[in-house]
């Protein structure tokens, strides 16, 4: 019923940008906190940037002052931007949120599938 779904995701030479993007469907009351996580094929998945309802704004340190997390709540949607990339930003990047439904509970966190993004040198 609610499903999210990345796009964006590319191979980039290091210093590039790319901007990914998140968009939520089905039926649903209120999207909360929306996040953006990454996973490199030998480490454990980590929590890169974070917008809360309210659009307060929060970053890995490894990202600060590259990143840009930002959200279209008319469009449901949550962008990263992401500039000076660097090999070490490769990774498999999911979009991630808690959102209110019918469900039970009615609030449920969710998971997108994920997008490839690779930085080459």
């Amino acid at each position: 019923q609610v499903q999210l779904v990345e796009s964006g995701g590319d191979l980039v030479q290091a210093g590039g940008s790319l901007r990914l993007s998140c968009a939520a469907s089905g039926s649903f009351f209120r999207i909360d906190a929306m996040n953006w996580y990454r996973q490199a094929p030998t480490k454990q998945r980590e929590l890169v940037a974070t917008i809360s309802g309210g659009s307060y704004t929060s970053y890995a340190d490894s990202v600060k002052g590259r990143f840009t997390i930002s959200r279209d709540n008319a469009k449901n949607t949550v962008s990263l931007q992401m500039s000076s990339l660097k090999p070490e930003d490769t990774a498999v990047y999911y979009c991630n949120a808690d959102i209110w439904s019918r469900t039970v509970p009615p609030v449920r966190n969710y998971w997108g599938q994920g997008t490839q993004v690779t930085v080459s040198s």
